[in-house]
């Protein structure tokens, strides 16, 4: 499993010139190739790639594209585990795992509390977004991504408060 890879050995996992790197890119290459193989024309299937992104794209707008990517996509990681596990849909422990991982590799884990607004703003112009109602790619445990659509206000706050940082 690629998180098993990168667990065992997080330097490694980001090291350019590593066998881990190359193994890894190798791995989600692969996984990528069979969603894809499977959803050709763009349906269901293929939207659990963007895990995380919803968020992620949002936070790439708030900062005017300044932030690299993978390090909005880290943020949306988080977030979208802790809207899962405060949906009943992922144990606490993996979602936990979410941002041991991620802070292993050094990428940020949490985000300015006072942007929630916009970032909501930003999100509801997502293209998984149908007739104005949010919709996540989360998991339903380890390695089973799945659908949350138009979840309660309260929720996305309180998912949100997982992972904001208080500005100083």
């Amino acid at each position: 499993m690629i998180l098993d890879l990168i667990e065992a050995d997080p330097k490694a996992a980001v090291d350019p010139s590593g066998e881990v790197l190359a193994e890894l890119i190798r791995r989600a290459i692969a996984v990528k190739a069979e969603v894809v193989a499977a959803d050709e024309k763009e349906s269901e299937l293929r939207e659990i790639l963007n895990y995380g992104h919803t968020l992620g794209h949002a936070i790439e707008r708030r900062e005017r594209y300044e932030w690299r990517h993978g390090a909005a996509v880290s943020v949306g990681l988080v977030f979208a585990a802790e809207l899962a596990r405060l949906a009943g849909r992922l144990d606490d422990a993996t979602a936990q795992r979410h941002r041991t991982i991620l802070s292993a590799l050094g990428l940020p884990v949490s985000y300015d509390a006072d942007a929630l607004p916009q970032l909501l703003e930003y999100m509801a112009g997502d293209k998984k977004s149908r007739a104005g109602v949010l919709r996540f790619v989360v998991l339903d445990g380890l390695a089973k991504p799945g659908r949350l659509a138009g979840p309660d206000p309260s929720l996305l706050a309180a998912a949100y408060a997982g992972l904001a940082e208080a500005q100083s």
